[in-house]
């Protein structure tokens, strides 16, 4: 099976505009690289918790939305090398692509698929 990038961000909701240009292109670069989709999700139904909740986990403070976004590549090695491609182009430099959120409250892990319907 495939190996994914699973990511948690929150964006003030005046941004949705800057993260939508910015997920278009990172997918476009994540693409050339091996990658063989990227979803980025805006939330909508995304509940504060007691004890612990996606907003919790990223310290959202109000009038920031929850992005869940991931990364899907062939295999392990694949988003590897893909990651590794990626982060040298220059495309991706903080100064030609700025993340439209803090990147200290970004959320990742990659992930072995076990299950895909």
């Amino acid at each position: 099976m495939g190996y994914v990038d699973g990511m948690i961000c929150a964006v003030p909701e005046t941004k949705k505009d800057d993260f939508i240009a910015f997920s278009r292109a990172m997918t476009e670069v994540f693409k050339e690289h091996g990658a063989t989709s990227v979803v980025d999700c805006w939330g909508d139904d995304v509940p504060d918790g007691e004890v612990t909740s996606m907003p919790m986990a990223v310290k959202a403070a109000p009038g920031e939305i929850i992005v869940f976004s991931w990364v899907a590549w062939p295999d392990k090695a694949a988003r590897d090398a893909g990651w590794s491609a990626a982060m040298q182009d220059p495309r991706m430099a903080p100064d030609a692509m700025p993340m439209p959120f803090d990147g200290k409250r970004l959320i990742m892990g990659g992930f072995n698929v076990v299950h895909e319907g």
